[in-house]
């Protein structure tokens, strides 16, 4: 079972779009898919119609309940959904408390192994217990970078953290919301990001699609399935997934 987060420290990145995506596409490819909103906003939830409650929380995130009870059903084969949860705002202070604050999300992972050939975390915005947690839990970190200048400043805060911390986790950022008409985002994009993360080639664009997702609650490829933004996340999943499997 591979573990990818989509992350970010920074909100507005892009981070749900494309993780509800790359899950709706690993699942069409016949991948058992599991994605795990971990947002208190609950916005992949909120594109998959689902209730963004999940009944005792605090229970799942203390290990006192397994995840797979969480674990709801999408209307797409091979792909489920832990729903986001506004009680996630307590994650911090729930992980902190254990002996070991950083592993907690492996340990709720781990029995799903057996069930799903992918999971993908979709990521709260934040550097936090959490986070370290997601980080130590993944197999890889793809982070949407919009092509700016404090954007790129926030991936090298990142990578900072990661060799400080000894985590493993390798960093494959991708440039996110790109419109080509403005100067910096194609001199950013020109100048390539921190070489000890791995860009990913493939980019996407900022495109009525992709905000479109929140009103049609549903993956790109459910109602604009050959919309520029539907061929750059098909791109970048192939691109993500050739990785993984290498």
């Amino acid at each position: 079972m591979n573990i990818l987060a989509l992350y970010n420290s920074k909100g507005g990145v892009g981070k749900t779009a494309a993780a509800v995506n790359f899950a709706y596409l690993a699942a069409r490819e016949g991948r058992r898919t599991l994605i795990w909103d971990l947002d208190p906003q609950a916005a992949a939830t909120f594109y998959f119609r689902i209730k963004p409650r999940v009944k005792g929380t605090r229970k799942v995130l203390g290990g006192k309940r397994d995840l797979d009870e969480a674990v709801k059903g999408t209307d797409f084969d091979h792909l489920d959904l832990v729903p986001g949860d506004f009680d996630y705002r307590n994650m911090d202070l729930l992980f902190g408390d254990t002996k070991k604050p950083a592993q907690q999300l492996r340990k709720r992972l781990k029995p799903m192994t057996a069930e799903y050939d992918l999971v993908i975390l979709d990521c709260p915005p934040s550097m936090s217990v959490v986070s370290e947690n997601i980080f130590r839990a993944a197999d890889a970190l793809v982070v949407p970078t919009i092509p700016t200048t404090l954007s790129l400043r926030t991936l090298e805060q990142l990578l900072d953290f990661l060799g400080d911390n000894e985590v493993a986790a390798p960093v494959w950022p991708f440039f996110s919301m790109v419109d080509r008409r403005k100067r910096m985002h194609q001199q950013t994009m020109a100048a390539r990001p921190d070489p000890r993360a791995r860009l990913l080639e493939h980019t996407i664009p900022y495109a009525s699609p992709v905000e479109k997702m929140g009103e049609a609650r549903a993956p790109v490829f459910e109602f604009a399935p050959s919309s520029t933004a539907a061929r750059s996340f098909r791109d970048l999943w192939q691109e993500v997934n050739a990785r993984l499997e290498t």
